[in-house]
């Protein structure tokens, strides 16, 4: 049974953070997204730099974008909605990073402190508790 999305895609404002950085610098979410969702082994610079490279040279970032979108339905189990994941980027490109930001810190992930920074706070030990007495 597929899961839904946990907030709409043009629900931007739920995360104003988000919402301007992807705004003025969409190279940025996009790197945090594929750096949790190739589980660390691209690097939120390399994807933050190839994207706006493409931005540039192409002028249709969505061409590489949307593939992440794919990948992040497919770990969750999430529709394809409202339209294709390459529709979704192509027409509201801004809106779909932000959605896919926003799902990623609904689900525990922190895409500002890429994967390795998750997987640390995940496997941090816990803190030693004495008794006082």
């Amino acid at each position: 049974m597929e899961k839904q999305w946990t907030s709409g895609l043009f629900s931007c404002m739920e995360d104003s953070e988000t919402a301007c950085l992807t705004c003025f610098c969409p190279c940025v979410t996009f790197g945090r997204i594929a750096d949790i969702s190739d589980e660390g082994r691209t690097g939120c610079g390399r994807c933050g730099v190839f994207y706006g490279l493409i931005c540039c040279v192409v002028g249709l970032p969505c061409l590489f974008s949307c593939t992440y979108r794919t990948k992040i339905r497919s770990k969750f189990g999430l529709p394809e909605s409202p339209t294709s994941d390459c529709v979704t980027h192509f027409f509201c490109e801004c809106c779909a990073l932000c959605q896919e930001h926003r799902e990623l810190k609904t689900r525990g992930l922190d895409p500002s402190i890429g994967w390795s920074g998750n997987m640390q706070r995940t496997m941090a030990p816990p803190m030693s508790q004495q008794m006082m007495g």
